[in-house]
């Protein structure tokens, strides 16, 4: 009996693929003749399928027309200083966001003063911060289904390495900044991924148990206590990894090399972020977006998408990229870095430290054509903004137009061009997504585009990924 049965099932089972490649939408045994006739009509050289097989696809396609030196000069360029390594972690929003604080800095107070901010001391409370908004999160859809979307959003990515600018603003205003030998790296900020897995592991059991409370109908009072002691647990762990912030500090501002140039005062973080960015940040810049699915000079408002609870939604004014080229150009000719974010990854010379669209002929190589433009790569989540780098350099031709661009990068100073970016314009309208651009720089129609009532959007969209 038994065995009557397996003989069965096996013969089941062994009939199921024939079965499925039958089934209507597979791929039948007639379709796939179709297919293996198309290839064969056009046969590929064996010598190239091993090539390709055996070697980086990238190698194989480098366009050598425009693989040798390229033009490293720039009209206008904003002043230099020290690089920064964001190791393997995805904080490059808080790396560039920084990078632009310090410069403001040295820019009013002479480029003979150095400064760097610790990355971990703001990246502690930004993981914080993260955790108290998933679990609000959490209470505040407790009475929805677990498979409605905004619980999903909640769950499937409870904390994370990435954001945008408008974590720097909200962090930096909150709990002030620190000089980073301060409080230095450990190696669970320059590593970020075991200890990010353990904190979204806790707080997904964490935010059922909030779930569970908000259904049974709890007292708030009884459900804020829980939360607070959630949140203890998370803390211990961030002051475990990263260590714990620093309270108070002594600290002399230094010159290029090295030496105090005056003696050293007592800060709190507050104080020490009132000496050196001197006010708020924000309502002192926009958020640029070059979205050219949606209609331009509208803003767009991304709800959930924060970086503390009673922070500030994402909110940004789309632009065409003439207009964000534009403030661009008025900010560095000013002296003025920017945030600034791009699809990094696409068309990118990484040793040379060089992106250009003519980088690499993936078209010759295969035999096809990659003809989707900006808007077709973002609705299919082909492009988005990937990473965030500081704008600093731009190329001008004798008409004012760009040419190429360069950026400060947050991948040490042996990369690329001595840790910058150079890019062509080409690329740069086709692969640049964000700029965060002072108000003093934007022309009035575009402010007052700004200040409308926004178009709320949600996070699941595809250029609403963080930079990281």
């Amino acid at each position: 009996m038994k065995k009557y049965f397996v003989l069965t099932l096996c013969l089941a089972c062994g009939m199921l693929p024939v079965m499925a490649q039958t089934k209507s939408g597979g791929i039948s045994k007639d379709m796939l003749k179709d297919i293996q006739k198309e290839v064969q009509a056009s046969p590929v050289n064996k010598a190239l399928v091993n090539a390709v097989a055996a070697n980086s696809i990238d190698a194989l396609a480098v366009n050598s027309q425009n693989a040798g030196a390229f033009d490293t000069y720039f009209s206008i360029e904003t002043k230099k200083q020290s690089i920064t390594d964001q190791k393997s972690s995805g904080r490059c929003w808080m790396f560039s966001g920084l990078n632009v604080l310090r410069s403001n800095y040295t820019h009013q107070h002479g480029d003979s003063l150095q400064i760097e901010f610790s990355q971990a001391y703001l990246f502690f409370w930004d993981q914080l911060e993260k955790a108290n908004l998933m679990l609000q999160g959490c209470v505040d859809t407790g009475k929805k289904p677990i498979d409605d979307p905004r619980v999903q959003f909640f769950f499937k990515s409870p904390i994370g390495d990435g954001g945008t600018f408008c974590g720097v603003s909200d962090l930096a205003e909150k709990y002030g900044l620190v000089p980073a030998d301060v409080m230095p790296e450990s190696f669970s900020s320059d590593n970020t991924s075991k200890m990010r897995s353990l904190i979204a592991s806790k707080l997904r059991e964490y935010g059922l148990q909030l779930r569970d409370m908000a259904q049974k109908d709890r007292k708030q009072a009884s459900i804020d206590k829980a939360k607070t002691r959630m949140l203890a647990q998370i803390y211990k762990m961030l002051v475990m990894t990263i260590g714990e912030p620093v309270q108070k500090f002594s600290y002399a501002f230094k010159n290029k090399e090295g030496r105090a140039i005056a003696p050293a005062k007592e800060y709190t973080p507050q104080s020490f972020y009132k000496e050196v960015v001197g006010g708020p940040i924000n309502g002192t810049f926009i958020m640029a977006m070059n979205d050219p699915r949606r209609p331009y000079y509208k803003t767009y408002e991304v709800e959930y998408d924060r970086h503390t609870y009673d922070g500030h939604n994402w909110k940004y004014v789309n632009l065409p990229m003439d207009n964000i080229e534009q403030m661009a150009i008025a900010s560095l000719k000013d002296g003025r870095k920017l945030y600034s974010s791009y699809d990094v990854g696409k068309f990118l010379d990484r040793k040379r430290g060089y992106a250009d669209t003519e980088n690499f002929d993936y078209e010759s190589l295969f035999g096809t054509t990659f003809g989707m433009d900006k808007a077709q790569r973002i609705s299919t989540f082909d492009s988005g903004s990937t990473h965030a780098m500081t704008l600093t350099a731009v190329d001008l031709d004798g008409k004012g137009k760009a040419t190429k661009w360069k950026v400060e990068n947050s991948w040490g100073a042996s990369w690329g061009q001595q840790g910058y970016l150079i890019m062509t314009d080409r690329w740069f309208r086709e692969f640049m997504f964000r700029l965060v651009v002072n108000k003093k720089y934007v022309p009035e129609k575009i402010l007052q585009a700004f200040e409308t009532e926004p178009i709320m959007v949600m996070p699941e969209d595809p250029l609403f990924l963080p930079d990281e």
